[in-house]
């Protein structure tokens, strides 16, 4: 299974080509991303959680069940979880922001969609027997430059959830950790590399992005 960090793909064409690449070199049937993707037309079956650089109309849209006509084999999992490859995957969406965490989704506009709130904190909580818990928001423990920019309510998802392995994106940076017993994996980005998760060992292996 293909596992891609952060694409920004929009943002720059080599970043879009960049994704390409990852796609094609893979030669996967599936994948998984861990946000701000910003490319929704993909070559195999992608599940994703959304980031905080999204075309939020097109995240809105899949929220509610919507097929916006520029998605293709693009999944969001948002507060949902879905059985990918013989794995129960499930995804948070979005990032964390303290002024807008207690509020109902409802009430978040424009760019403020881009956080989770309380309530799809919950909704993963709820969630059973998870094998891969997909963050872009990372939980505490992986340490970026020298500090830890971890969020405690990812933190407490990976403790209750208790899945064999947490995917984080957001930082662009690789590093690893074990948090309550849980091997987390923060990703680099797509331009950087990607990876080839097996579904069966979980063994998580990188390789270079083509150019």
């Amino acid at each position: 299974m293909l596992v891609l960090g952060d694409a920004h793909a929009a943002e720059d064409p080599d970043n879009d080509d960049a994704l390409a690449a990852a796609y094609d070199d893979a030669d996967a049937d599936a994948a998984l991303q861990l946000g701000d993707l910003q490319r929704y037309d993909l070559p195999v079956p992608t599940w994703f959680v959304g980031g905080n650089n999204e075309d939020f109309d097109v995240i809105d849209a899949l929220r509610a069940g919507e097929s916006p006509a520029q998605v293709s084999n693009a999944h969001l999992l948002a507060g949902t979880a879905a059985e990918v490859e013989g794995l129960r995957v499930a995804g948070l969406s979005g990032n964390y922001a303290p002024t807008q965490y207690d509020k109902p989704r409802s009430e978040l506009s424009g760019d403020r969609r881009r956080h989770f709130v309380r309530e799809d904190v919950e909704a993963v909580a709820a969630l059973e027997d998870v094998d891969v818990l997909m963050t872009h928001e990372a939980p505490e423990g992986l340490i970026y430059y020298g500090y830890d920019a971890g969020c405690e309510h990812v933190t407490r998802l990976v403790e209750e959830l208790e899945p064999d392995l947490c995917l984080v994106g957001h930082h662009e940076r690789h590093a690893e950790a074990t948090v309550h017993g849980v091997r987390a994996v923060s990703l680099a980005p797509v331009w950087q590399c990607y990876y080839r998760l097996d579904p069966e060992t979980l063994e998580l292996t990188v390789r270079e992005t083509p150019a």
